[in-house]
């Protein structure tokens, strides 16, 4: 790859999508709906074809793809990668349904990356450091907290969503998140851990600016817990950044699938 090509990332979020192109001036943000066309009765409906973080209607998924890669090719030129995140959580069909979604949209090779691992990067973290860095990647349909080092995910925990508010994670969800991060701090193993404690745990997507949350982080697990800068757009940062660094992209090429 040489950045002379045409890139452009691709974050397929449950509520929300976000792309960018390497020509992009800005990162597109829209809602993860499409509109059926209208039935029998004349009404439209919307479509949420992302549930959980991963494709649940491929066709509406494709509509979805399709108008996302217009929003992204400002010169009106066809990509020559894609590069689109994918839940740790996501089975080999659910990575094979983002695949195909995305490669008959885009007429290109297409690449997956984890997306807290592409959050990682978009933090600013490094993620080749043999230190573990902790992640917890919060989205509207899909949570996943990930211990990251020598640039592999080496353990990782997810917890499906079925709601959110606009205040964050209701309170059942709240106290399952806790939960499911500290179980992942204590399983650090015990070499790693004081180095992995001192750094801190990053917290990235749009549930980042939960008050609430990070508070209970920081009582539960006693240790720095950091909402990075405009959270919500920390894996599409990411994505762009790997492919804007091929050197990086290459350590990772085990994660690019």
């Amino acid at each position: 790859m040489s950045t002379g090509q045409r890139f452009v990332a691709l974050d397929l979020g449950t509520a929300r999508t976000r792309s960018l192109s390497l020509s992009g001036f800005a990162i597109v943000d829209r809602p993860s709906s499409v509109t059926r066309p209208p039935s029998g009765s004349g009404l439209a409906a919307a479509l949420w074809p992302v549930r959980h973080g991963m494709v649940a209607d491929p066709d509406a998924c494709l509509r979805l793809v399709r108008r996302l890669l217009q929003d992204a090719q400002v010169s009106g030129s066809r990509p020559r990668w894609v590069l689109a995140g994918v839940p740790v959580a996501a089975s080999p069909s659910d990575r094979r349904a983002v695949r195909a979604a995305v490669a008959e949209a885009a007429g290109c090779e297409v690449g997956l990356m984890e997306e807290p691992m592409a959050a990682a990067v978009g933090a600013g973290l490094d993620i080749l450091d043999s230190r573990p860095c902790l992640v917890l990647d919060v989205g509207a349909g899909i949570v996943e907290a990930v211990a990251i080092a020598d640039g592999a995910v080496t353990d990782a925990v997810a917890l499906q969503l079925n709601a959110t508010t606009s205040e964050g994670l209701v309170s059942y969800a709240l106290e399952g998140v806790i939960e499911m991060t500290a179980g992942l701090v204590r399983r650090l193993p015990a070499a790693s851990r004081p180095a992995a404690r001192k750094r801190g745990l990053t917290v990235t997507g749009g549930g980042a600016h939960q008050e609430q949350l990070l508070a209970r982080l920081r009582a539960a697990l006693r240790l720095p817990v950091t909402a990075t800068p405009q959270p919500q757009h920390a894996t599409i940062r990411g994505l762009m950044r790997l492919c804007l660094q091929p050197a990086l992209t290459a350590a990772l090429a085990p994660r690019v699938r």
